[in-house]
């Protein structure tokens, strides 16, 4: 048992901590088919949590099926894309300088929104789905517990349901594709009042001494967080409604990337003593800023307000284990919300370490009838190239 002072601290207050946990074991049959076994800790789809960054995870899958979706030759993820500005609180995306020809694509967006978290890149997911798309694609596929209404930026409710004029270009510069801008006239139900801590600081940086209400934010259960990641990385163990409509191109590329160390990429350059190895790996985020050499884990997190949340597919190698995990928890004891004073350094990160730690070494000792065969997940990664004098990218909007 993990005697740890923070973990023992967290799990013995999960209300206070608004802790959730789904644990997913793995069992293998003699042909490698996957089974799925969820554990949960005080999950519940009613308790909220500010999903923050995790929602990149959906919207970039739905990315890459709009783009098959639209069928059009020479449209694909790594087409160029532009962006217009076609209302107000809408900016324009023409180039992009982190990456190696200069120009944007929908590929580039999904290395920056898994490797460190982009929330530019975010913003283009939603702009090119569109609001109206992004939410009835989701509810067809039986997420139902997902709600996405507005972009990571300072846009007010209407605003953020119109979506810019957005072109394909080929590769010399002509057009190739416009997707007109679009209007989400669908409502939504905001019914459920969400109202959390005691006070927050508004736009001025003034005291606001009562709850700060969530009701109108992105809202996601962690089990539709869950079950999204287990479509992406398992697609032929959900069933076909759950699943996205991607090209076998399309999952060896989300796989990459939501393995992929910062420091084994060149475009983007990112500067590797801030986003180390562990940045966005919660459940292995130490000092050592390390994985351990035989695993990968393949994941998306999130971090705002106060909350922490991750979720999770840890592969090892070597000793031939996998599991899922999934975890949520609010660490904010002054109950004052976007004020930045916030601790996860003291109780957040260590807390999810230890959860991580605690499954994986469980894993690592849990008897298995069948070893799975994991050689699909052994991926080819990208190698920096240690000559290359570009600066570093040292600032990421995240």
């Amino acid at each position: 048992m993990n005697r740890d002072e923070v973990f023992t601290q967290v799990l013995q207050a999960p209300q206070t901590y608004r802790l959730q946990i789904i644990y997913t074991q793995i069992n293998r049959d003699s042909k490698n088919n996957p089974s799925f076994i969820n554990y949960y800790y005080n999950y519940d789809p009613q308790l909220y949590f500010n999903p923050a960054s995790t929602v990149k995870l959906p919207l970039a899958v739905l990315a890459l099926e709009k783009l098959n979706r639209i069928n059009v030759a020479g449209v694909n993820k790594y087409t160029t894309i532009q962006f217009d500005s076609s209302f107000a609180g809408q900016n324009i995306r023409y180039t992009d300088s982190s990456s190696e020809n200069k120009l944007p694509s929908i590929a580039h967006f999904i290395k920056k929104a898994f490797l460190v978290s982009d929330n530019d890149a975010y913003n283009r997911f939603y702009q090119f789905i569109g609001q109206q798309t992004i939410n009835r694609s989701l509810k067809q596929k039986g997420y139902n517990d997902i709600r996405i209404t507005r972009q990571f930026r300072s846009n007010t409710a209407e605003q953020n349901r119109h979506t810019n004029q957005v072109r394909f270009l080929k590769q010399d510069g002509s057009l190739l594709y416009t997707q007109p801008p679009a209007y989400n006239r669908d409502s939504f139900d905001f019914s459920s009042l969400v109202k959390i801590g005691k006070g927050y600081m508004n736009r001025n940086d003034s005291l606001i001494n009562e709850p700060m209400d969530f009701t109108t934010h992105n809202n996601i259960s962690l089990e539709d967080l869950q079950q999204v990641l287990q479509s992406v990385m398992f697609p032929a163990a959900v069933p076909q409604k759950q699943r996205f409509e991607l090209s076998a191109d399309d999952y060896s590329f989300l796989w990459r990337y939501l393995s992929q160390f910062s420091s084994e990429t060149s475009y983007p350059k990112y500067d590797t003593a801030k986003y180390y190895d562990s940045y966005v790996k919660f459940f292995f985020r130490n000092a050592s800023h390390q994985l351990p050499a035989p695993v990968r884990v393949f994941n998306k997190v999130g971090w705002s307000y106060g909350f922490l949340t991750d979720v999770s597919y840890v592969i090892d190698l070597t000793n031939k284990v996998e599991f899922m995990l999934s975890a949520t928890m609010y660490a904010n004891s002054d109950n004052i919300l976007n004020d930045d004073r916030y601790d996860y350094d003291s109780i957040g990160y260590p807390f999810m370490y230890q959860l991580g730690q605690t499954i994986y070494q469980y894993e690592l000792s849990r008897i298995r009838k069948y070893k799975p065969d994991l050689s699909k997940f052994k991926l080819t990664y990208e190698r920096r190239d240690p000559n290359d004098i570009r600066p570093s990218i040292k600032h990421v909007e995240n």
